[in-house]
């Protein structure tokens, strides 16, 4: 089968999300660059990959998909290598609700409110980075009351709810107020640390 290109930036939370996922199934994949930031705009070919110009974006044997989501879905029935999701249909289904939430919740608060906020404008809005921290204090109490028993997001089974989280979580700890907030929700800080321990973790890892 045919090596899958993914067309991103390596600083880009869910670029490395979708990495997370083709490491812990042990795809070996090409990693295209491309800053949608860059000051000569976004190339017109990779908007032939995703019309609405976000990463990332996959390819693969001639088949082309944009949206996380079904990226990482994807690698996990498309490619061997251990399951990343329940067989079970309400397991399946907390794993849905658990990525969407990130998503429509999570990411923009705690790693552009607060992580992103803190880190890159100056001076940075105060106003700003509170209201994040008071939505990310509420994502991580919703989070803490959905996780299952177990080492994992679900349990036993490391699931795409979890590399879905990891990335989020880690570029809001790179702020004081993001490490201190974790360290108050006990289940989710450990939930973390083993996550972070992942050699899937390690090698999507930006370097500074």
């Amino acid at each position: 089968m045919a090596k899958p290109t993914l067309y991103g930036a390596d600083y880009s939370v869910y670029v490395r999300i979708a990495r997370m996922a083709l490491e812990e199934k042990g795809v070996g994949y090409e990693l295209v660059p491309l800053d949608i930031f860059a000051a000569e705009g976004i190339p017109a070919w990779y908007l032939e990959l995703h019309p609405f110009g976000r990463i990332p974006a996959l390819e693969h044997d001639g088949f082309r998909l944009f949206e996380t989501g079904a990226i990482t879905r994807y690698v996990d029935e498309a490619f061997d290598g251990p399951a990343l999701q329940p067989a079970d249909a309400r397991a399946r289904a907390r794993m849905s609700q658990i990525a969407g939430m990130l998503d429509a919740y999570g990411y923009r608060a705690m790693v552009w409110d607060v992580a992103v906020e803190r880190l890159e404008k100056m001076p940075p809005d105060e106003a700003l980075i509170a209201g994040g921290l008071a939505q990310a204090e509420t994502m991580l109490k919703v989070l803490t009351s959905l996780k299952a028993e177990g080492p994992w997001l679900l349990g036993e089974q490391l699931t795409l709810a979890d590399l879905h989280a990891a990335p989020i979580v880690a570029y809001f700890l790179k702020v004081a107020e993001g490490r201190d907030l974790l360290a108050r929700f006990v289940q989710i800080r450990d939930w973390y640390a083993r996550i972070a321990d992942r050699a899937s973790f390690a090698r999507t890892e930006k370097v500074a």
